[in-house]
């Protein structure tokens, strides 16, 4: 045994535990003890039966991140699987907290599981570009079953304890708390029973079900095509239980092996393991110490009852703060309300919340028309109109009405936060935390701190980011933030492309291709081509605006960039194209043929570029922050790494020389950033910027 595993006989029982803190990750160090002590254990005379625990808050809970891309010493899960098999003696899992990956794959090697109800279990490796390795895509067909085994793994999804003893996953489940002794009882049962020691690899049934039914897997990648798509982890996944299917348990951890191999060696899984350290590095504040006193946030206020604020209201009654929603007329809060009910029955009749949990979250969401309602909340997000004059104008309100110490927070998507501060005399409590639509579904939280905001605001709003289930990123003030800055000038180019030659569907198409769940004309069409545009102003001098002025609206009318038939399926319009080719001409412009290489250039590097000079201008915080802001506020694809990632992997020196290639030929819109050409100069990556370098 070393220090992290013990080894104890209780009765017939040999009882092993894990005591590596935090979680019980699956360290070397892990892995050579529990070798050690099933060796002894099963040599043991003495002992009938074991019985493997943790200590702590969890059960084994995954791999080491330590050990996350580097070659792992012996001995792996692997090596377990042939002691497990080649024991004499059943052993038993004892499950509370997390089994995740490996943790999981170990307690399928083991002959019997027993859990709490509060346990979870799941194979995540998906999230990170891998598979389970472990021998998971081979165990968990056989004991689940192929269907259930392939959501399983290609979501990563954790699963809860009552679901994994229905599915076949635990054997048993322990009252809450007594997990120890019913262990150790169901050992005991195990022996007096002369239970066969019940070996993985011999649970043979529902594979060979499945194999009845030839179409399963070819449906399987059918129905989950566009959700998967360009992902190498899914795609290795579904081929390891095909082989579960088709092979002999040894032959399918070969092929298991093989495929896990390959996608070690590929792309995807090290820009994927960047974006998961990328989210844990972005909650760190380098001048906010851990040790920041926290302001409690019992109670929330949010001044508006329309689509953003009734979808923020629903992230604080999820986790059970309850939440006054402050509206200026009667029929706009019953209307925001029966839209949070909607939204919540929807999620239960899809098996999401159960109908009580709708109830009670109602009940935590209460209106009023009156500010003075407010007056008693720890924190009040504003969601009202996107205009300086209304929103400084609510600041004031709330300044005079809300209790001392109390976080003013707007959901401004662009706007000057400092301005809006100056309504107050106590801008050190304003803090801007914009949400994306819909809210109560996108997980991006930029958290803007303004010039004057308190350290204590700040580390309280990123600690309540992550209760409610987001992913922060704390940015500065500037136009945009940092995602709407960057969003900016794709937007600018995908304009300009469409006026030298290129139609909205094919640079929708480039940017689909490259991972996108949609391009920017599909985006605009989808979100509604008139918001913001007043029609009394439009003079038609943008494709917008003539788009609009036809009520071209987008999808809500049937017809945007796109033409949508009743089930909103889209189609290249010849209307639209005919509106761009008569701008052309009023522009004495002779469409040409731009190639996909040059659309995705034109749309990603200055965008690249944008993220180097918000890091010189002190934006953001480093260049991973940036990757996070864009995976999960814009959709750029999680196995690309991020937007900042990928420009490290093209080079900073090919961004830089084809910024300078546009620039030649199509003006100073494409001037590089004077940090991008010093850290070029230097032989500096992206991920080397910080601010002010």
């Amino acid at each position: 045994m070393n220090d992290v595993i013990d080894l104890k006989a209780d009765g017939k029982i040999a009882v092993i535990s894990v005591n590596s803190p935090p979680v019980n990750a699956l360290s070397q160090n892990v892995r050579e003890g529990l070798r050690e002590a099933i060796t002894k254990a099963l040599a043991d005379p003495k002992a009938e039966a074991i019985v493997v625990r943790c200590d702590g808050r969890t059960f084994i809970a995954g791999a080491d991140i330590r050990e996350m891309g580097r070659p792992r010493k012996p001995p792996g899960l692997k090596d377990f699987q042939s002691l497990m098999d080649g024991a004499k003696k059943p052993i038993v899992a004892a499950v509370h907290g997390t089994a995740l990956g490996g943790g999981l794959e170990f307690a399928m090697m083991c002959h019997y599981r027993i859990a709490v109800p509060s346990a979870r279990c799941g194979l995540p490796e998906v999230n990170i570009g891998i598979l389970p390795g472990g021998g998971g895509t081979q165990a968990l067909p056989r004991i689940v079953g192929v269907e259930r085994a392939l959501e399983m793994m290609t979501t990563g999804r954790h699963v809860p304890a009552k679901e994994a003893q229905a599915l076949g996953i635990f054997d048993e489940l322990a009252e809450e708390g007594k997990l120890d002794e019913a262990a150790i009882a169901y050992a005991n049962r195990i022996i007096a029973e002369k239970r066969p020691i019940k070996r993985v690899r011999d649970l043979t049934d529902k594979v060979e079900a499945a194999r009845k039914n030839p179409e399963l897997i070819a449906n399987f990648r059918k129905a989950n095509a566009r959700k998967l798509r360009n992902m190498k982890a899914p795609e290795n996944i579904i081929k390891c239980v095909e082989a579960a299917m088709s092979l002999p348990f040894d032959d399918g951890l070969k092929r298991e092996t093989e495929l896990s191999q390959e996608l070690h060696a590929g792309p995807q899984a090290p820009a994927m393991r960047h974006s998961f350290f990328a989210e844990r590095e972005a909650a760190k504040i380098p001048d906010v110490p851990d040790a920041t006193p926290m302001i409690p946030v019992e109670t929330v206020g949010i001044i508006g009852a329309g689509t953003m604020g009734g979808g923020i209201a629903m992230n604080f009654a999820n986790v059970g703060i309850p939440v006054k929603i402050v509206e200026t007329r009667q029929e706009a809060l019953d209307r925001g309300l029966s839209v949070i009910r909607k939204n919540y029955e929807r999620t239960a009749q899809r098996g999401g919340i159960t109908q009580d949990d709708v109830e009670k979250r109602m009940k935590l969401i209460s209106g009023s028309l009156d500010m003075a309602a407010l007056k008693d909340v720890d924190l009040v997000i504003e969601a009202v109109f996107e205009r300086m004059d209304v929103k400084k104008e609510v600041f004031a309100k709330l300044d005079a009405i809300v209790k001392p110490g109390a976080i003013l927070a707007t959901n401004t998507s662009g706007l000057n936060i400092d301005e809006i501060a100056s309504a107050t005399k106590r801008p050190e409590a304003v803090i801007g935390l914009h949400f994306f639509s819909p809210a109560n579904v996108m997980k991006l939280l930029e958290v803007v701190r303004a010039d004057r905001t308190s350290k204590e605001v700040i580390a309280t709003s990123m600690k309540l980011a992550k209760k409610i289930g987001k992913v922060a990123a704390l940015v500065g003030v500037c136009p945009g933030f940092v995602g709407n800055r960057i969003l900016r000038q794709r937007q600018l180019e995908a304009q300009k492309l469409v006026l030298e030659g290129a139609m909205p569907w094919d640079v929708d198409r480039v940017l689909y291709e490259f991972g996108f769940p949609m391009g920017p004309f599909a985006m605009s069409d989808l979100a509604g081509l008139d918001i913001g545009w007043v029609k009394e102003n439009s003079k038609g001098e943008t494709l917008r605006d003539v788009l609009c002025e036809m009520d071209r609206r987008g999808q809500k009318t049937g017809a945007g960039y796109y033409d949508y038939d009743e089930n909103r399926t889209a189609k290249p319009s010849p209307v639209t194209e005919k509106i761009i080719k008569d701008f052309m001409a009023k522009k004495g412009v002779n469409g040409r043929k731009i190639t996909d290489e040059e659309i995705l250039e034109r749309c990603l590097f200055p965008m690249i570029n944008e993220g180097v000079q918000i890091l010189a201008d002190k934006k953001a915080i480093r260049a991973s922050d940036i990757d996070v802001i864009w995976q999960h506020g814009y959709g750029f694809p999680i196995y690309r790494g991020g937007l900042m990632y990928y420009g490290d992997q093209l080079g900073p020196e090919k961004v830089l020389a084809k910024m300078k290639e546009f620039q030649a030929t199509m003006g100073d819109q494409f001037k590089p950033s004077p940090l991008l050409e010093k850290i070029v100069a230097e032989g500096k990556k992206f991920a080397d910027i910080r601010p002010g370098a």
